[in-house]
């Protein structure tokens, strides 16, 4: 059997390419796996993925910049949480391709963006977001364990959003737009290994890490009073109070306590880790001014940090 001839330049339609976004989140991690609120905003691009011409039968999702493709049947992560997610979605044929816009691990919501653009682009759609969430929950627990479903949703929804496991997320109004300075640390930790940390402080001290989380979410809610009046000093004061609390619930290093305090030096409102921590991406929330915005990202620079601005919209 020959191959088929390919598609003349004059006919070829290139695929259509189903986008979802990364995350940062503001306030709120950890304490959210326990039923507390959480504060996270949507950052683009985040990752696309689209049908590859012609499919081959069967399942796979291909990373060109990996040079790798991930199939159900093999035994990566990538290739049981895409077993997952068909398993989920009641699909058995797509070839598919991807683009990640984000670095693994670091705290972005990386797997949760590629997750639900594989959902959407196995869906043949975004309208289907019931389905697009389950699928990539899904998808979401072969990495994570038990993922307080703040990323995926995030990452279907967009926006700022208020969220709490089991009841999803809505959205918190902005007065007008935030720039936020993301800082990779270089260093990375299983989200896994930091959530059980986190259980087994609970464990062990129930009492003292319970307060530690409810102070948490105490956070969580007097920002989202602030922001829909554009008070972002607040916003950032309360950034850095819940850095110092998840510094003491151990999520913290070294570098991510260098990083926050070299973007607070040269006049960042707020700054603390994202994610899981012990280790990942960190986020400095930056007044208006072009020139701070610039002198944070250049102390972050200088400490040989990759780093990336964001741009925030109502």
């Amino acid at each position: 059997m020959t191959d088929p001839a390919p598609l003349s330049p004059s006919t070829h339609t290139p695929p259509r390419r189903y986008r979802a976004s990364g995350k940062v989140i503001l306030l709120g991690e950890h304490a959210v796996v326990y039923g507390h609120p959480a504060l996270a905003a949507a950052i683009t691009p985040g990752c696309e993925v689209w049908h590859a011409a012609p499919a081959a039968p069967g399942l796979s999702l291909t990373i060109a910049a990996w040079e790798r493709t991930f199939r159900p049947d093999d035994a990566s992560d990538l290739g049981r949480a895409l077993a997952a997610l068909a398993e989920t979605l009641g699909v058995t044929d797509a070839a598919l391709e991807g683009v990640l816009h984000l670095p693994g691990g670091g705290g972005l919501g990386s797997s949760a963006a590629l997750g639900v653009a594989c959902a959407r682009a196995l869906l043949g759609g975004d309208d289907d977001l019931e389905r697009t969430l389950a699928g990539a929950l899904a998808w979401e627990k072969v990495f994570h364990g038990n993922p307080s479903g703040v990323d995926h949703t995030l990452a279907a929804l967009g926006g700022v959003r208020r969220f709490v496991k089991g009841e999803g997320a809505s959205r918190v109004g902005l007065r007008r737009g935030m720039t936020l300075v993301i800082a990779d640390s270089g260093e990375r930790a299983s989200t896994r290994d930091m959530v059980a940390s986190v259980a087994a402080q609970v464990a062990h001290r129930p009492a003292e890490t319970r307060r530690t989380l409810e102070a948490i979410a105490a956070l969580v809610r007097n920002a989202c009073l602030a922001l829909p009046e554009g008070d972002f000093k607040t916003l950032g004061d309360m950034m850095n109070l819940n850095q110092m609390l998840l510094s003491s619930l151990l999520l913290s290093t070294e570098r991510l306590e260098t990083l926050c305090a070299a973007a607070r030096g040269a006049g960042a409102l707020g700054a603390k880790l994202t994610g899981a921590g012990g280790g990942g991406c960190m986020v400095a929330l930056c007044p208006d001014e072009a020139a701070t915005v610039a002198r944070v990202t250049a102390a972050l620079t200088a400490l040989g940090a990759p780093t990336r601005q964001v741009e925030v919209t109502p």
